[in-house]
Order: C-alpha cells, then structure tokens, then sequence
C-alpha cells in the first residue's frame, strides 16, 4: 500500500550490506570472498564506482591449469610448496623433481549477464528465469566471507558444512592406509535412520544420505580438504547426530577374496545438544568397535565401557563445522530470549521457571539482547524487532496478571537501535538513518493489529495444542514460516507470523478503564482463567511507542533521542496500518486516531522541541538529527492526521525556535534548524493544497475537501468571511504582501516568506543560502509539477508567492550585481570610504566618460537614498542572487495580468524604481556566459577542489610526518577488527566527510558541459524575455499616467533597455530588444533628447557595438535603430548634433577599448544607415541627408586610425603614442579628448604603469577644472590647469582649449558626467590611488591639496576624515621608506632605417620599471622587431657612440638602447634633496661614453677620456607615455684628470653616504671601505695619485686648478675613510677584530704612500 511508503531516500539494496572499507569483494550475492595476495596489497579499498567501472571494462578470461602435484605432508610440507610454487615459471625450477600428475583444469571469468538463466540457489532452488529443463543450470556459491556481511536473513537458509581436516591412524595397528571417511547425518541411530540431506556433487543425485572424503594413498595421517554440504531439518532433536565411519580402501588388483572397503574405525557428533546448534572445530577420538545403542545422545567425550578406543582415546579426528542458518542464531542471548518468547506463546513454562520468576526472567533475557553480538543481532534483526514489538503491544499475561515490560521493552528497542547506528555507521545516510532499520521498518516488520471484525470480549479456547514438544528450534521455524516458501520440512499452517497469537484471548479491558500514565500496566482478571489463557488489548502499535517514549526518561529518553526517525517512522507506519486495516483512510480525519495518542503527541514534540531549544549549542548533530526527524513525522502525518493539529504542532515549533532565536546572539544554528524543517515539512505532495489558493481577491472560490479535518468549518468560515471583507472594502494588497491576513489564509507559503525576509536581514551567507534555496527548491517543485502545468493553476501557484516580489525589491541593496563582477569596478565615481583599488580604470571608463551609465549599479530606485543602516546589510553572493532573482522571474511569468494589475496598482513609484532594478540586476546575473567560460571554470572548481582535498587529507591524517608512518607501521602489523565495538568507530571516515561530496568533484565531460551551456542559453533568453514583458508593461501603464510619465520611471526603463543590450543576448532576445526601444523612442522621444541625455550617449554606444555584430539580423536593427535615433533628434530641432557627437564619441570608446569589434561589418552597417537616409522621401528636402553623410565619413575616418593601432597592438609604446596622437588631436573636443585619456589611464593600468595612469588621470581632471572654471567660477574649485602644475608642468597643454572658440554652453559639449563637481572628485580620487600604487606619496599629497577645499566648502567631514587618514598613511610610508624606494630606470632608445617609418632617425627616452636591466629591454625590443621585420633584418647596435648613418645598411633596422640618468645643474641639487625629488618631472638625462684620443674605448688613466652626452626631452617623465622623443643633445668631453676627479669625488660621496645613515648599517659600511682601501684597490687612488700629482710634486710640470682639486678630493677621501674606519671599530663584533686590523693596516699603507705627494704637490701648488 502506497501510504506505507513514506521513506525519506531509497532503502539501500539488501545485497550491499557489506561493511565499508573491510572488504574488497564485490557485494554480489553468490560471489567469491577472495583472498588477497601480496600483490592485491598495493590497493586497498575500491569505491563502488570503481568496482563497476572495472567490471564493466572487463574482458571474458579462460585460465588453464596443467601442472598438478601430489603432496605428501611428511615429505613436501605447505612451506615447501609454497617455495616451490614462487619458482615454478623458472628454468631451472624444483617442481620439475616431482612427478606431474596428467590433468587439466580450465577456469572461464567473464561478467555476469543482467538476467541469469538456469539459475539454482545454494539450496538448488530455481530462480525465475529457468525457462526449462535442458539448459545447463548455473549454481550460486554461498560464500563464507573474511569479514563480515551485515546482512538480515531474508531468506530461509539452514546449512550445515562439515570440513575434516586431518586424520592420525599412524597408533593404528593393520592394513588402514587407504583412509576414507564415510559421513552420515542420522535422526536416530539405525542405517534406516540417516537423512537424505547431505548435497551431492556434480552428475549425481541432488541429495545423498553419505558422502565420501577423497582417498590419500599409503597415508596414515592424511590431511583432507574436502567440503560435505547438509541441509538441515528444520525441527531438530538431541537425537540428530554425525556420524563418522573410516574404511580402508583396498588397492589390490585381481584378488576377489578381499573386500573393497573395510571399516576401521567409528566417530561421531551430537548435532543439537542442549537444544543449541553445535559449530566451531572439534577433534574426537575413534573408536575401533561400532558405537553401542544409545551412543548419539552421549559425547565421545565419555569413556564407554567395554568399547576400544583409538590411540588411548585421544582426539585423533579434526574437523570445523560451520553453520549458515535462518533458523539457529548460535548466540545465547539470542537463544534464550526467543525460547522464553517461544514459551508465553505456547503457554509451557521451563520447568525451572516458575509463575513468579516469568516476569523477571522475561526482562532479564529482554535486556540481555544489547549484549548479543552485533553480527548475530543483524541476521536475526527482523525477527527480533518483530517479537519486541508484538510484546509491546501485547504484553503476556500469567495467571491473570500482565507483565508489565513495556518500558524494558522501549529500552532495549532504543539501545539496539543506537547500537546499529553507530557500530554499522557505513550504513546510515545522510540523516543519520541506518539502512538496515529503514529496510526493516519498509518492507520487513510485521506489525501486530487488533482485528477490528471481533467482538470485544472472552473467548476461550483449550490449552492444550496441538504442537511439537517444547523446543527453541521450533519457536524459531514458527517464526520464520511467515518469510518462508522453500523449506520443505515446516508446515503451511502459519499464514502470517502473527498468526500463533491466535490461540489468546480476545477481550478489550482498554475500553472500559484507561491505560495508567505510570507505566503500571497490571490488571485483575478472573480467577477463574487458566493461567495459560490471557487478553489480547487491543493496542496499537503507534500509541505503545508514544507511549513508552513519554513516559521514558534517564539514558532511554537520550538513546531513542538520539534515533528518534526509527521511532517515528516506526509510528508513521503504524498509523497507515491502522487505518488500512480498520477502513478508515476516508474517515473524517480528527476522528482517526483516539484523542489520547493525540495529546501523547503533542506532549512528545514539544518537549523534543524544548530540548532543541535548550541543546541547540551543545550537541548540533544529535539536535540537527532531532530536528530533520520532526520535520519528516510531521510531513508524514499530514497525509493521515487531522492538519488543523499538525499545523498546530508547526506553530507551536516555529513560536519556540522564534522565541529562542530573539533572545540569543547566535541564532544562526536555530535558524538553520528552523530552515531545514522548512523544508522538510514544505515539500509535502499537496503543500499547494495545504496552503488553500483560493478565496482571495488574487484567488477563486475554495472546493469542497472530500475529507474536512477538525478545522475544516473554520477553514471554510475564514474563506468566506475572507471573501465578504473583501467585499466589504479590503483591500487587495493584504494579499501581495506579508500581511496578516496573508498568512492566515496561506499559512505555510507564509511562513516560508517570513523567514526568506528574515534571514536577508541577517549576516549570515549560510543562513542567505538556506533560506533562497528554500524557495528556488519549492518553485522548482512547483514548475515540473505535472499537476499544475496549466497556465490557470500555475497562476494560482504564483499567486501565493506575490509576496515575494516585494521581499526581493526590500532587498535590492543586498543583491550582488554580476555587472560589476565581469566588466572589472563600477565606473561611477568612487566613494572614499571604498578605498584604493589595483586597477582603477579599465576598458569600460572610456565608454563611462563619453556619459555612459550603463555600467553603473541601478541609482534611480534612490539606493543611495535609503536609509544608511540599512544598506550596512550583508551583500548576497552571486549564486545567491541568481537564485533569488530566478525565483523572482517565475513568478512574474507565470502570474496572470490580472494579478500583476492589482499588484501594481499598489505600489508606490519608489516601489516601481526599485522593481526596474531588480530587473536590471536580473539582466546581468542570468547573462550568458558561454561554453568556454563555463568549461574554464569547470576546470578551475576541478583542480581546486582536488587542491583543498589534498591539503585537507594531509592535515587530517598528517602526512609525511613520523606520527603518520608510525601509525601506518601499526596498522599493517595490527589490522582493525572487523568487529570493532562502538567505543572503538573510527572518528574520521573519508567516505563519510561532508567535503567528500562537495569536493571530490571530477571535470565534467564534454556532453555534459555542452548540455550546460544549453540550459544556461535558455536560462538567459526565458530570463531577458519575462524581463522585457514586464517593461512593455510598465512602459504601457506609463502611456497610461501622465505622473508616471513625469516621473523617471521612463528613464529606469530605458536604462535597463540598454543593460540588455550590454550584456551577451539570443538573437531572438535582441530583435526584441530592438523593437521594444525603437517604440520607446517613438513614443517618447523627448526621453533621450532632454531628460535622459546621459542615456542617448549609452544607447548610441549599444547600438554602434551592435552594428559590428557577425549577424546580418542583429546589424540590420542596430543600423535601424540608431537611424530613427538621428531622425527622431533631427525631427525635434532640425538638427541632430547631440546624436552626432554621441554617435562620434561612442565610436571613438569603442575604437579605444573595445578590441572584439569587426571594422568591416561595422562599415557595411554605416552603408546601410546612409542608405536609410538616401531613401527616406519625407526629408529629402532638408538638410538631414546631407547631415547624416558627413557622420558617416567621419566615422570613417575614425576606423582608418583604428586600423592603425590594430598594427601595434602587440607594441604598448607605438600603441600608447598613437592613442596620445589621437587625444591630442580632440583637444578642440572635451568629451572626445577625455575619452581618449581615459583609453590610455586604461592601457596604463593593464601594464601596471599606475604613475603614468595617474599622469593621464591628472590630466583628464585639468581639463575638467579648466571646464568647470569657465561654466561654474567657484572660489574653492581649481582655477584651471594652473593648480595642477605643482604636480607635473605637463598639464599646462590642457589649457589649450580654454583659447579655442569651444564653448561649454553649446549643444553636446560637456554633457559628460565627469564635467561636474562630483567627476572631478572621482577623477582626483584614482589618481591619488594610482599614484598611491606608484609609491609615488609626495603627488598624492599635491593632488589631495587640489581635494581638500572642495570637501570643506561641502563641509563634507567622513571625507575629509579619509582623506587626512590616508595623507597620515602616505607620510607614514616616506618616513619608513626612506632609503628603500624603487624608482623607474630610463633608457635612449636610436631607431634608425627605413623599415621604420616615421621613426627613422628618431629618439627616445623610455620608462621602464626599476628591475629592468638594459639586456631585458634589449631582448624584448630585438624579439618585438625580429617577428615583425624578420631577424636577419634587425640588428642592435652594441656601443653609446654617435651613430654614422652612412655606414649603416639601408635594407636593416638598426637599433641603439643605451643606459640613462637623470641629470641635474648644481643648482638643481638644492631644490632636490629627496629621493623622489631627483626621480620625478625629469626632463634631462645624461649618458657617458668612455674613449681615448687614438680612437679606443678604453686605455691608460693619463689618456683616458670620457664624452657625457646630455639628453633633453619634449616632456618631462612621469607624463602619461611611457616613452618621450628627444629634442635636445648636448656633449661634454671630460680629460683624464676630470675623469680621476670625478671618480675620487663618487668614492668620497660613498663614504660620506655610508657614514651618514642612521641607524648605521655596518654590512654597508665594511663594503664601501673594502672598496676604498682594500689590499685589491687601494692601488687605484694611489695610482690615480702617482699620473696626476707625481710630476707636479717633483716641479716637473707646472700645477693648475684641476690638480688642486685632485689634491683637495684625496685630502677628502683620506679623511674620510678615516672616518670610517673608526666608526666601523665601534659596530664589528670580536670575531671581526682581525678584519679590522687588516682595514687598518691597509690604510696607514695608503696613508704614507699619499702623504708625501700630497704634501709637496701642495707646496708647488702653493708656490705656482
């Protein structure tokens, strides 16, 4: 019955119960347990999938065995064969010493088929199909696996195997040598006696009464591997024994006198002593005689008399009975309480128990039933339950009185529940429910129900019965007889296992006298009764069990806490039983169940609640197990219980969790408790039934319920009083928002809405994700539902959402805007408080600064208007928002238009703002991304997911590290127990962590990412498509209202028009995007051309993109389009400049940043519009296709330069000049020249040029100042670019314009959002970011001066307070950075050839960063002109010389790179004192070329001169190109004696550097002073000092002044060192003494051998 079925996931498949990670067998029934080989060690566990991955990979194998040996235990031991096994396939091989014995085996594996036919049972029962009798039959092996396999019997199975192993005839007087061994299993002790049971083997009958050992040749002791397979009787005595006759085996030949067989020997086994199974291994003695009459019913443990014994009656036979039977649990605990079980139903006590130790024997066994094993406890799970459930409800009774063992009884049932759960954790899910008891509870229990047809009252019936005498073996078949078909030996009687309660009375006591809460259940009875004669209440299972679970507290109430989804499935089950069974499923629901069991519910879950509410932060995964199973019992019972109690018992839930939640500051976990349970109870088959969709305005009329709860007139009145206040006046929107009466009418759509509001006001991304996943789950339910694929019922269903629309729109400033995420920042201006940013400009500011929005977050709703705190509110991931807004697009599809009529009329205009966002941000979040995106990130989750695995594996298990090997050491040598007890689980199971799921992800195929990108598709175009619906909509209401048509509803809607045009769109989604803005336009064409004149800039920009589209349709509309764009404009004022220039703008924006357009398709669509425009006969007559030609030849133009820089796309400078010619050129043009500006800050940042990115943003912000100046003249703005010349002299070209007759009042000038106030604080605000990201602190200082008056006339605090914060941060890192600062290096770059171009001839200086060495740039401008010339035809010029043209090929390119430096007049010195003042605005660098007067580079220090070239530039650097053509050269030539000058003053500076650093940095210092007198170059000065002072201190040749100035600079370098030397004393520590004392001693050298020349050049000097 399907009302049964309420399991949670499918019940796992009975065959794989095997335990995880213990076995490597396949969970097939009927397969081999292999044993492993040192080989199969290598891997130790498969997954399933593996296992069928390889299975199904597998390829049919046949192996062929021919080597077969004889082995004589006395001569080849196993040891020795397995040594000679390893060496088998050798050349020289041992076993080629042993006589082969001829055979062969051969051995076919191949998969197994789906459908087996022929197929027999270990019991050799046919299984379906077996199509006839010819077929060779294929026979299932019953396996005896390694571990074990946590498998119920499910099936009847009572086999006995019987092993001998080894025999010791060697006492043994005669002839026995050839032994074989006879075995028989006998019920009595005649040969008449023995049972055909025992199985035969191939091409034999199917059931022997003996079978035979196989025989070892002239062996004594023989060790025997043979397999006897019994099938046992079901009903077993004391009498059944094994009984074991040895023979001799006469070998001889031709001798007919001697018989075949001889017996010498006699053994045997009593099968069933003390009514128990025997198993196990056991060594009997032989007797030599045959057994005397009575023997099977005593050991041969006993010494008979008068018998002879083998050996002095020693054990001389040995072998292992094992035992695979449904029938003997061979467990005692087991065992005796099944017999006691056995024994109060059959109403024959023990004879040791009595009438007054029953009760106390009853529960002793009852609670002994945790100490069973739990192998043993699994394969009579079923059983045990059954009896433990059958007591409960119907508790035996003994001499009138009933034994009181429920609570004994809910007791062991809670522990071995918990017991399973946790010893066999491998086998619970997700919930933490054990397969095993939900297998049971779904297709195994036997619930015992009073049969509702029997009068309440006494019967009798006699005691005596007609059954076997007492037996535990009996009890156990009876029990069994119900589950089984195929055992032969049990009777038909039983047609359900609850038959054998037949014989109690029936007599209903309940009725007339309730049940005591103490838990007492004893009654009185007549004493009359036979003591052997008891009532059968008539209880129900379900009500014992809540019952029980009330009443129980201590450990129990805790162990059936811990499994309390077994308990209520358990009930659940019960209950639909119940009613099945008393034909009561169309019963008037409150009176299905008595309204005691009613109040035992409610009493059970709210304390269950209460504890969730005290225990929610102690003990999460009990509590998360407590709140999941709640949900479910209540998602059960409402398709059997009256729902007017169930949603009480919501209520009740959801008024304790909230009360909870408000007074705790970790909610969360409650809340997420709350939100599962939601989701639970929500997903309930008629949950749109339960929320009554109907009886509203938005709804129709309520039908009748075939089945009206308790509260079905209260339902129907609050419907009808519903109806009639909305008649009466109510107003609608009660019910498109979370009013009361909203839900009270849809009461748990409402408190999933309630909640979805309430967790996006809090800060918790899990609990944002729960909570939208929630609803997203519920809709999708609700959208494949094949219920409610009408379009009248699926408005219904969305009507009972149109609540949330509004939550949505609440939570609009929350939603993550997935614009921003993959067009890089928000173009708009900055806000200080956001901070810097890594790239503050990027492709997207060009089309921004031509006055586009389009990239800006939506700000018409008033966002930034709201009230502050609540934009403080967590921002919502970008998964979260797609899923929100996905919920909020189905309900906008599928309600109806009258529903969303009465919707709107509701909503106030800041409502519709914020609805036109939710639209816009739904836009960006559904775009289509495309397959390569979507297979990149596929990748990207793949490889970091097996990242985060791998690290996480090895923290957990620590690997590599000693613990872990020494812990792998013990593990091998000590492997786990397969029967590990619950204390000893392992505490982390890699099979069971949550990561498991979420991170062992695998790359996806390519079908599957195809078939992604395909939903994704869809996804996008239904998306755009419901979202252009509802703009035709709003655009229709607004043709509808004049105030909606003054308001700037029209705007946001084109707004979000042209965000579909921005974003990757169908074909069929852009047709229609065009259609509906040329209606827009049409309609309201004043729109664009004077309140929106920002967005005419926008959409020219969409419409240009377009208009380069590969698709002729796309390009055709854009083309239409963006002509009745200039029709419209022209029609209004006889002109369209503001078209025009927008038109110019937009494609200078694309041209600049946009490096995915196609130039020829572009061209064909400006063909088209000046077709559009020849064509057009009702203006012919005006001047507008004049007007519309002269566009186009001007956009022509635009892409010819276009061309150009296409060519040096892989050429940063050329780029970069080209986009600065290009600038320069629109300096008559603001807007356009701003464009271009922004382009370059843009490129600049791609290649982290931040000082020139700031240059250009500077720039850009002079000439917005120089606009300002002149439209607005406020004493706290700039005056011009005159305020920027403190931070670079270049912005003086931006005042330019300011000449020109460009006026800022004239049409389509300025119209840029930048040329405002609030644009030039944006600006100012990148720059200091980007030169903040140069280290460049000092500018940020000039350009926060700029900054600083404009906030304090706005009297603007918050930035002021940042910006002095960020001025004490950047002071702060020139104080720390002093001395450590990076500045760029400079190189002279020579172009000289015609390949060249313009470039022939000319030079530059080039900015580079300050780790580039001259063979880097070499490398990469020789490879940048090698690809593009050819590498024979470039060559570098190697030396700084002056490069004569004449010599050079003119078929090559030559190219001189040379090493600069700033350069600087003595005075400049004064005014540069800082690092960064010496490498900021340089204009003049200066490189030295070293040469000699005969033409070398090098030669003697008397003849060695040097010529310094000084190089000037057109602009000084930083400028907003990285490299700068040089207009100015000068040459200075040094002699040898101003060389050695400058070279002793460099030294000397050295030193003077070096001394000067505070704190004194010794490394430093000991390397300048070996430098200066180390033992290696203090003959440098003192050479330098013998060529140019020697001559004139002996008056050979006449001093001058550079000879005094030599003097004066070693006079200065000796005082120098000096000093140095005696500050190093005082840093060295004492291993450096002797360092010291070298320095030293190197000095004095120096010292004496400078003193005299020093001293009488000065003489010479004094006297010249």
């Amino acid at each position: 019955m399907s009302v049964c079925c309420l399991d949670r996931k499918s019940v796992p498949n009975f065959d794989s119960f095997r335990k995880a990670g213990n076995s490597g067998s396949l969970p097939r029934r009927g397969s081999f347990e292999r044993l492993r080989s040192s080989g199969s060690e290598k891997r130790r566990s498969w997954s399933p999938e593996e296992v069928s991955a390889n299975l199904d990979s597998f390829r049919p194998v046949t192996l062929t065995v021919s080597s077969f040996f004889k082995q004589e235990v006395d001569r080849l031991s196993d040891d020795d064969l397995y040594k000679f096994l390893i060496d088998l396939k050798r050349p020289t091989s041992g076993l080629k010493k042993l006589k082969s014995i001829p055979g062969t085996l051969k051995l076919d594996i191949s998969p197994c088929p789906e459908e087996v036919k022929y197929c027999l049972t270990p019991e050799l029962a046919r299984l379906n199909p077996y199509p006839d009798d010819k077929g060779r039959p294929t026979k299932e092996v019953l396996e005896f696996p390694s571990r074990e396999v946590f498998v119920p019997h499910y099936q009847y199975r009572n086999l006995l195997y019987v092993y001998p192993k080894n025999l010791n005839f060697a006492s043994r007087a005669g002839s026995a040598r050839n032994i074989a061994i006879k075995v028989q299993f006998l019920a009595g002790e005649e040969e008449h006696n023995a049972l055909p049971v025992i199985f035969g083997k191939s091409s034999c009958a199917e059931y022997k009464t003996h079978a035979y050992t196989s025989v070892i040749y002239h062996c004594k002791t023989p060790n025997l591997y043979d397999e006897i397979k019994i099938k046992l009787p079901a009903i077993l005595s004391q009498q059944h024994h094994l009984l074991f006759t040895f023979y001799h085996i006469s070998c001889q030949k031709n001798m007919a006198p001697v018989p075949f067989q001889t017996p010498v020997g006699y053994s045997w086994l009593p099968i069933f002593p003390d009514k128990r199974l025997k198993t196990g291994e056991f060594n009997l003695p032989v007797s030599v005689e045959k057994p005397p009459a009575g023997y099977s019913m005593m050991s041969t443990d006993i010494q008979l008399p008068g018998m002879k014994w083998l050996d002095n009656h020693r054990g001389v036979f040995t072998f292992k009975l094992e035992s695979c039977s449904a029938v003997h649990s061979l467990d005692i605990f087991l065992d005796n309480f099944l017999t006691l079980c056995y024994a109060v139903e059959e109403r024959r006590l023990p004879s040791n128990i009595t009438d007054a130790t029953i009760e106390a024997e009853l529960k002793n066994s009852i609670t002994n039933l945790q100490k069973s094993a739990i192998e043993r406890l699994v394969k009579f799970l079923p059983l045990v339950l059954d009896k433990l459930i059958s007591l409960l409800v119907r508790p035996p009774v003994i001499s009138g009185q009933m034994m009181n063992v429920g609570q004994t009884l809910f007791e062991t049932m809670a522990h071995i529940v918990r017991a399973l759960v946790m010893e066999l954790d491998f086998h619970n899910d997700q919930h933490g429910r054990n397969g095993l008891l939900a297998t049971y509870i779904q297709f195994s229990c036997t619930l015992p129900h009073p049969d509702a047809n029997q009068s309440a009252g006494v019967s009798c019936v006699p005691v005596a019965m007609q059954a076997p005498p007492y037996r535990a073996a009996s009890m156990l078949a009876h029990s069994a007889a119900a589950r089984s078909s195929s055992n032969p030996d049990l009777s038909g009687g039983h047609a359900r296992p609850h038959d054998d309660f037949s014989r109690w009375l029936d007599v209903a006591p309940c009725a007339a006298r309730p049940i005591e809460r103490t838990g007492s259940m004893r009654t009185s009875y007549d004493s009359n009764v036979h003591m052997m004669m008891g009532p059968v209440y008539k209880k129900l299972v379900h009500e014992e069990v809540v019952l029980q679970w009330v009443v129980s507290s201590g450990s129990v109430r805790e162990a059936a806490l811990s499994n309390c989804w077994f308990f209520f499935e358990l009930m659940v089950k019960s209950m639909a039983q119940h009613l099945a069974e008393t034909d009561r499923l169309d019963a008037p629901r409150r009176l299905r169940f008595s309204e005691q069991y009613v109040d035992d519910i409610t009493a059970l879950l709210n304390s269950i609640v209460a504890d969730i509410v005290q225990r929610y932060n102690k003990d999460y995964k009990l509590i998360h197990g407590l709140n999941t199973s709640i949900a479910f019992f209540i998602y059960d019972i409402l398709s059997l219980m009256d729902r007017g109690f169930v949603f009480a018992l919501i209520k009740t839930y959801c008024r304790e969790i909230a009360k909870k939640i408000t007074t705790v500051t970790d909610s969360y976990i409650l809340i997420n408790l709350k939100l599962d349970f939601l989701r639970i109870v929500c997903s309930h088959e008629h949950y749109i039934t339960l929320n009554l969709p109907f009886g509203t305005s938005l709804t129709g009329s309520a039908p009748v319920s075939p089945s009206p709860s308790m509260t079905s007139s209260q339902s129907a009145g609050s419907t009808l009083s519903a109806t009639s206040a909305y008649r009466d006046g109510v107003k609608h929107a009660n019910f498109a928002d979370l009013s009361s009466a909203y839900k009270h009418q849809h009461y748990l759509v409402g408190i999933v809405l309630s909640d979805l509001a309430a967790a996006l006001e809090t800060s918790n991304a899990s609990v944002h994700n729960r909570a939208i996943n929630l609803v997203k789950n519920l809709l999708s339910c609700h959208d494949s539902d094949p219920r409610y694929t009408d379009s009248e019922c699926k408005s219904r269903v969305a009507a009972l959402y149109l609540p949330l629309l509004g939550v949505v729109m609440d939570s609009l400033v929350q939603l993550h805007d997935a614009s921003l995420t993959s067009r890089g920042p928000p173009s708009h201006v900055m806000d200080a408080e956001s901070g810097s940013q890594s790239h503050p400009i990027n492709q997207n500011v060009a089309m921004a600064i031509a006055g586009s929005s389009v990239f800006r977050r939506p700000s018409a709703s008033g966002i930034e208007e709201l009230d502050p705190f609540k934009t403080r509110k967590m921002q919502l991931g970008a998964e979260n928002t797609r899923n929100l807004l996905s919920c909020f697009v189905w309900v906008l599809k599928n309600a109806s238009r009258r529903t969303i009529d009465r919707w709107w009329e509701d909503l106030s205009q800041t409502q519709m703002q914020q609805l036109l966002d939710v639209l816009y941000f739904g836009v960006s979040s559904f775009e289509y991304k495309g397959r390569k995106y979507l297979k990149k990130q596929n990748q990207q989750l793949s490889h970091k997911n097996t990242d985060i695995k791998s690290k996480l594996e090895d923290v957990i298990l620590g690997a590599g590290s000693a613990r872990s090997e020494l812990m792998l050491r013990r593990r091998e040598k000590n492997p786990p127990s397969p029967h590990m007890s619950g204390d000893r689980v392992l505490r982390w199971r890699k099979d069971k962590t949550h990561y498991k799921q979420a991170m062992e992800q695998q790359e996806k195929p390519r079908m599957e990412i195809e078939y992604d990108a395909h939903i994704e598709g869809n996804l996008a175009t239904e998306a755009s498509l419901i979202g252009l619906d509802m703009l035709e909509y709003i655009i229709q209401q607004c043709e509808r209202s004049d105030s909606l048509q003054s308001s700037n509803l029209l705007g946001a809607v084109l707004r979000v028009m042209q965000h579909l045009l921005s974003c990757n769109q169908s074909e069929l989604v852009l047709q229609n995007v065009f259609a509906s803005q040329r209606s827009l336009v049409f309609k309201f064409p004043e729109l664009l051309f004077e309140e929106e004149t920002e967005q005419c800039a926008d959409l020219c920009l969409r419409l240009l993109s377009h208009c380069s589209s590969s698709l002729s349709v796309i390009r055709s509309q854009a083309s239409a389009s963006l002509y009745l764009l200039m029709r419209q404009n022209f029609e209004i004022g006889n002109n369209f400049a503001r078209v025009k220039m927008q038109v110019t703008m937009s494609l200078s924006s694309l041209v600049g940043t946009n490096q995915s357009f196609n130039e020829e398709y572009l061209r064909r669509s400006l063909k088209t519009i000046l077709l559009y425009a020849e064509e057009d006969t009702d203006l012919q007559e005006t001047t507008f296709p004049e007007q519309v030609k002269d566009l186009v030849f001007n956009l022509h133009m635009i892409l010819s330069d276009t061309v150009k820089m296409k060519e040096f796309q892989e050429d940063p400078e050329m780029l970069i000049d080209l986009m600065y010619r290009i600038a320069k050129g629109y300096q008559t043009s603001p807007d356009l020249r701003l464009t271009w500006l922004q382009n370059m800050a843009g490129k600049h940042s791609e290649r982290n040029n931040h000082a020139e990115a700031a240059l250009c943003l500077i720039h850009s912000a002079a000439l917005v100042a120089e606009y300002l100046h002149m439209m607005e003249d406020r004493l706290y703005h700039p005056v011009g670019c005159v305020a920027f010349q403190r931070i670079s002299p270049n912005v003086l070209e931006e005042s330019a314009v300011s000449d020109d007759v460009v006026s800022p009042d004239e049409e389509g000038i300025c119209t840029g959002k930048y040329f405002s106030e609030s644009g030039l604080v944006g600006l100012l605000e990148h720059s200091a970011s980007s030169f903040t990201m140069a280290s460049m602190y000092e500018a940020v200082n000039e350009v926060y001066r700029i900054l600083i008056p404009i906030h304090e006339a706005n009297k603007d605090y918050k930035k002021l307070a940042s910006i002095h914060g960020k001025l004490h941060e950047a002071f702060n890192k020139i104080v720390h950075q002093q001395g450590k600062r990076l500045f760029s290096c400079f190189y002279r770059v020579g172009f000289y050839g015609s390949k060249f171009g313009d470039l022939d001839g000319e030079e530059f200086v080039y900015k580079e960063q300050p780790f580039v060495k001259l063979p880097e740039i070499t490398h990469r401008l020789e490879s940048f002109y090698s690809e593009r010339f050819g590498s024979d035809d470039i060559e570098t010029i190697k030396d700084s010389n002056n490069v004569d043209r004449n010599k050079l090929n003119p078929d090559k390119a030559y190219i001189q790179i040379t090493y600069v430096e700033p350069y600087f007049d003595l005075y400049e010195y004064r005014s540069r004192t800082t690092d960064f003042d010496k490498n900021f605005n340089l204009k003049r660098f200066m490189y030295a070329t070293p040469f000699t007067s005969d033409g070398r580079a090098h030669g003697q220090l008397g003849e060695q001169f040097k010529r310094k070239t000084i190089l000037t530039t057109s602009q000084s650097f930083p400028y907003i190109r990285t490299r700068i053509q040089v207009i100015g050269r000068k040459q200075l030539v040094l002699t040898p004696i101003e060389v050695a000058i400058e070279d002793i003053q460099k030294k000397t500076a050295e030193l003077f550097e070096a001394l000067s650093q505070e704190p004194p940095d010794p490394k430093i210092l000991q390397m300048v002073l070996q430098g200066c007198i180390g033992t290696t170059v203090n003959q440098g000065p003192m050479e330098v000092a013998i060529v140019f002072l020697s001559d004139v201190a002996s008056g050979s040749k006449p001093a001058s002044n550079y000879h005094n100035k030599l003097r004066l600079c070693f006079k200065d370098f000796i005082r120098r060192c000096g000093d140095a030397l005696r500050r190093n004393k005082t840093l060295i520590s004492p291993e450096q003494r002797e360092y010291q004392k070298e320095l030293e001693r190197n000095y004095k050298t120096l010292f004496e051998k400078l003193g005299p020349i020093l001293l009488n050049a000065r003489v010479c000097i004094a006297k010249a």
